[in-house]
């Protein structure tokens, strides 16, 4: 038993006998520590599948518009996933600011599948929690936290 890991631009392709869990959260290069591999990792030897944006090949120079179509297509790589997926798990980390999060948190709010981590330091930390309450998201504290929750909800 091992995790399959699906990143852009590679299809989405699931079995639906298999738990899938997308990785939505901070990726500001440069800022944010690789948590998404980290999570991998944790998960390794579970039967899931991991829709992780985290793209291998990023270039930051790519202008970002919808006329751009690699961008484009990374942007559409990550709704398609965040709707296919069983389960989203959401990391604030707290040195970011996570805008497009913020949009994904809104987006998929009235989901039932968002399990959300932002720790006491994220700038909008209160409006998150807010959030949360409103729709019933379950939050957790910590990224250590967040695997062993999700762990919990793909063994059930």
């Amino acid at each position: 038993m091992k995790a399959r890991i699906i990143k852009p631009p590679n299809e989405i392709i699931l079995d639906e006998k298999t738990p899938s869990i997308f990785l939505a959260g901070s990726i500001e290069m440069g800022v944010a520590e690789d948590w998404q591999s980290r999570f991998e990792k944790a998960l390794n030897h579970y039967s899931v599948t991991i829709l992780n944006p985290r793209r291998e090949q990023w270039d930051a120079t790519w202008e970002q518009t919808i006329e751009n179509q690699v961008f484009r297509k990374q942007v559409e790589w990550e709704l398609e996933a965040q709707e296919k997926a069983n389960l989203i798990a959401m990391y604030f980390v707290p040195e970011t600011k996570s805008p497009i999060t913020l949009l994904e948190l809104g987006l998929f709010a009235h989901s039932n599948k968002l399990l959300v981590c932002c720790p006491d330091g994220f700038w909008r930390k209160g409006n998150v929690d807010i959030v949360c309450k409103r729709y019933n998201i379950d939050t957790v504290s910590s990224l250590e936290e967040l695997i062993i929750r999700v762990k919990t909800l793909i063994n059930l």
